[in-house]
């Protein structure tokens, strides 16, 4: 072997004893993890009396790490009975928050504390702590505005487009701050917590059987994290409708309103003998002297009629007290006809013509009809053309409505300028060649609305002023077009 060669094995021999020797060597041990640590600003003070909702600062750092987040908590003490609430470690990656303490007593000691946390999980020992007061804060209340309590309502097994289920409407009040949520429950079962202030009480919500009695409670909770200690209890009844074949009449009219100008004022006999006859086999229902119909009585019927034929001049019809009611048979699978004297004047009886419906307005969202106007005083109205191949044109009966200022004429019709989607016009104002209102020929005063859960048809007139032969086809015919039997 050459010397060379010699000469670098035993370099190689030497290196490889030097890497094991140094492999081999004992290291000293990692240095132990050093706790967190954390502070508070000063702001609030020390010792300060404070409303309970307090807004508090705090910071952390660690010499060997970083602090990955903190914990706190707070513990009350209650002055004047000398009772005491520690709270739970809660956790958060802020260093401010703004936290409601529970002031149940008329003075209340709040020891607050928070503590650092590092990368490794080590919390502060020693966490700081701030030491001030609280008065006392008021319980919230809560009221139910819908549904009223003792009611009957309409119920179904299934929702559909027009009955989502129960409306569940409510409200909530702070003397001295504000509420932040409400908690609802049916029948007993858990709470459901939100900010909404109207929510759905579909029926897989409902006990069983969901025909019957049923209870909801409502409470709240403020920004001190009170909660209403009573909240609000209410008890209603459900049933689900029938729907039979029957047709009801709702005799609204008020005979002793309507003008002088007629040959002869017609009784209510006289007037619940033409609906009779027009809608044979109806029952008869008279406002006046029942009131409206209960829910389990109106639940009966396929169909409503409500009539308003008189006229009105100081107050409007009583139709819109009803709207509620009526909003909830329809919703359920009802129909309706509604005519009337200035019927749909009555919707909204203060504002001047032209009117506007809102979106939201029964006369809007259901009657679907937006912009309706009215004819003068006097007496321009022969009748109407009916919708070509559906329905038959009718005539106004002059015998009912000579002398002045009608002279066999109707006035102060109620017509539609701007029907919403889904309707038909279905009859059209009819007056005289010479008459010098002819800018009201052809105006829409019968309007059919093709619904998915409910059929309407709106007349902006009296029926009980035709002759009474054109009434009867009228019935009979808006009868087949809705599929009423």
């Amino acid at each position: 072997m050459s010397r060379k060669k010699v000469l670098l094995s035993f370099i190689l021999t030497v290196l490889l004893i030097l890497i094991t020797n140094s492999c081999e060597r004992p290291t000293n041990p990692e240095n132990a993890n050093q706790s967190p640590n954390t502070t508070m600003a000063n702001i609030p003070r020390e010792n300060d009396t404070l409303f309970a909702l307090v807004t508090l600062h705090w910071d952390g750092e660690d010499f060997d790490g970083f602090i990955s987040g903190y914990q706190y908590r707070y513990i009350t003490y209650y002055l004047t009975t000398g009772d005491s609430v520690v709270q739970d470690w809660k956790d958060t990656k802020e260093t401010s928050l703004t936290i409601p303490f529970r002031s149940d007593d008329e003075l209340n000691k709040q020891r607050f504390q928070v503590r650092s946390v590092d990368d490794k999980g080590t919390v502060d020992p020693a966490p700081a702590e701030k030491i001030f007061y609280t008065i006392q804060t008021i319980f919230p209340t809560t009221q139910i505005l819908h549904p009223q309590n003792n009611r009957t309502y309409f119920v179904r097994e299934e929702v559909s487009d027009w009955w989502p289920g129960i409306e569940l409407e409510y409200s909530g009040f702070d003397q001295d701050g504000e509420i932040i949520e409400f908690g609802w429950t049916v029948d007993g079962r858990d709470t459901t917590w939100t900010t909404d202030t109207v929510v759905v009480i579909t029926p897989d919500l409902l006990a069983s059987p969901i025909e019957g009695e049923h209870t909801i409670t409502v409470t709240s909770r403020d920004n001190t994290n009170l909660i209403d200690p009573f909240g609000k209890t209410i008890t209603i009844n459900l049933i689900s409708p029938s729907l039979g074949d029957d047709i009801l009449v709702i005799d609204a009219t008020t005979e002793s309103n309507f003008p002088g100008g007629l040959t002869t004022r017609p009784s209510d006999a006289v007037v619940d003998s033409f609906y009779a006859k027009i809608f044979p086999g109806s029952v008869q229902w008279d406002l006046g002297k029942d009131g409206f119909p209960p829910v389990p009585e109106l639940g009966k019927y396929s169909l409503v009629v409500w009539h308003s034929d008189d006229l009105p001049s100081s107050e409007p019809h009583v139709i819109g007290e009803y709207t509620d009611q009526i909003s909830d048979y329809l919703n359920v699978g009802g129909n309706i006809i509604i005519g009337g004297w200035r019927i749909l004047k009555s919707f909204l009886w203060t504002e001047d013509f032209p009117i506007s419906f809102p979106s939201s307005h029964f006369v809007n969202e259901y009657l679907h009809i937006v912009n309706v106007n009215e004819t003068p005083l006097f007496g321009d109205f022969t009748g109407a053309a009916g919708l070509s191949g559906l329905y038959s044109d009718f005539e106004v009966d002059p015998d009912k409505l000579a002398g002045f200022p009608y002279f066999g004429k109707l006035g102060q019709i109620n017509y539609i300028t701007l029907p919403a989607g889904f309707t038909d016009g279905i009859y059209f104002y009819q007056n005289a060649d010479d008459s010098p209102y002819y800018e009201y020929r052809g105006e829409t005063v019968g309007l059919r609305y093709y619904g998915t859960s409910f059929q309407a048809t709106i007349l902006g007139f009296p029926m009980y002023f035709l002759k009474d032969e054109d009434a009867v086809i009228m019935a009979q015919e808006i009868l087949s077009e809705m599929g009423i039997k």
